[in-house]
């Protein structure tokens, strides 16, 4: 088969598989995971059932496919921040500030969306990705002085992430925004 004509190939089953994953998180948050059937979202997608199974076994498959395409958006976001110029610190603040605000829309998921989608490998491969991103931040931070050094550096990303994520039950980003304060105060070192 010529380069082109598989490229062309690739990029279209690429573009139907993102329609049936935007399609079917459309669906799930105007009506409910318990509402949408794989016939809705053939037909709102403009693609045949047969053909939509071919891409998914069922409606949970094609959430756990968006959710963790959702999830690599997320984690190239903060390495985004993280690679960026400046000090370590200023990094941190940044990368810090953004998983909250993750952890804030996360929160308003749902309860059912959330125990479906917050689960398997995809979560765990990613919650290591985030507790080394941090951890290497903090290391680097830590060499100015401005951190703690008397915790280990993964343990301070454990701290973070699990204070952070905090962030799903609070009422606004104003509210989010001073948790990060709080967060990045326990990060200090001791007087």
């Amino acid at each position: 088969m010529p380069k082109l004509w598989h490229e062309t190939i690739a990029a279209h089953r690429r573009e139907v598989r993102d329609a049936i994953l935007d399609t079917t998180w459309a669906l799930v948050a105007e009506h409910g995971l318990a509402a949408v059937t794989m016939s809705q979202i053939a037909e709102e997608t403009g693609i045949g059932r047969a053909t939509l199974y071919k891409y998914f076994r069922g409606v949970e498959a094609i959430l756990v496919a968006w959710h963790e395409r959702h999830v690599t958006g997320h984690l190239a976001h903060l390495a985004e921040l993280r690679d960026r110029a400046g000090d370590a610190g200023e990094r941190l603040d940044a990368v810090l500030e953004a998983y909250a605000l993750i952890a804030y829309h996360r929160g308003h998921h749902g309860a059912e969306l959330g125990t479906l989608l917050h689960q398997g490998e995809h979560v765990v491969r990613a919650q290591q990705q985030l507790i080394d991103l941090i951890r290497d931040l903090l290391t680097e931070a830590a060499e100015t002085g401005d951190l703690r050094d008397d915790v280990p550096p993964e343990e301070l990303a454990s701290y973070c992430l699990h204070a952070l994520t905090a962030a799903g039950s609070l009422p606004s980003t104003d509210a989010v925004r001073r948790l990060v304060t709080v967060t990045l105060a326990g990060l200090r070192p001791p007087r």
